[in-house]
């Protein structure tokens, strides 16, 4: 067996190692959908405002979901190789976590040759930035943590699921 034979290799380099968009021309489309999380650490005062809607910036998490739903639809203008995909639907969601963090989940859907997993994360992060952005004049000192794939279906891997208990902050 050849150096390399068999191993998995990363689909965004050539054999060259150059950096490249795959081609996904031949691949059917199959529904697809992702679902992505993400935490905001903060204090229980700055959540507490937040859900009471007395941030001096306004609604907090309809700003957050607005801005996660936009990022999803935009991810290829953000992350270089992904390719251009047309949502079918993107939900962003929030929950208290405990006293001191606020959960992000987001999920995407599409009809595509290739997955949505990058669209679901991508949701995630630019909501929690939004809710930084929107509170960072109360407390500066937020975190944004824990950004991780949950699950995805569709294509030819099929189904994956994270393990149970795989989040180190969540």
């Amino acid at each position: 067996m050849a150096p390399g034979e068999d191993e998995p290799r990363l689909t965004h380099l050539d054999d060259a190692g150059r950096a490249r968009m795959v081609d996904v021309t031949e691949k059917p489309e199959t529904e697809r959908w992702a679902r992505a999380e993400g935490f905001i650490a903060a204090s229980a005062a700055t959540l507490d405002l937040i859900e009471q809607g007395g941030v001096p910036k306004g609604d907090v998490l309809a700003a957050a979901r607005i801005a996660g739903i936009m990022a999803a639809k935009r991810t290829a203008e953000l992350i270089p190789l992904c390719h251009p995909l047309a949502i079918t639907a993107a939900e962003v969601r929030f929950e208290r976590a405990g006293p001191d963090r606020l959960r992000i989940e987001a999920s995407v859907r599409t009809a595509a040759p290739t997955g949505v997993e990058m669209e679901a994360l991508t949701a995630v992060a630019v909501a929690a930035l939004t809710v930084y952005d929107m509170c960072k004049a109360v407390e500066r000192g937020m975190r944004i943590e824990g950004i991780r794939l949950l699950e995805k279906a569709g294509g030819r891997s099929g189904h994956w699921r994270a393990p149970q208990g795989a989040s180190d902050t969540g």
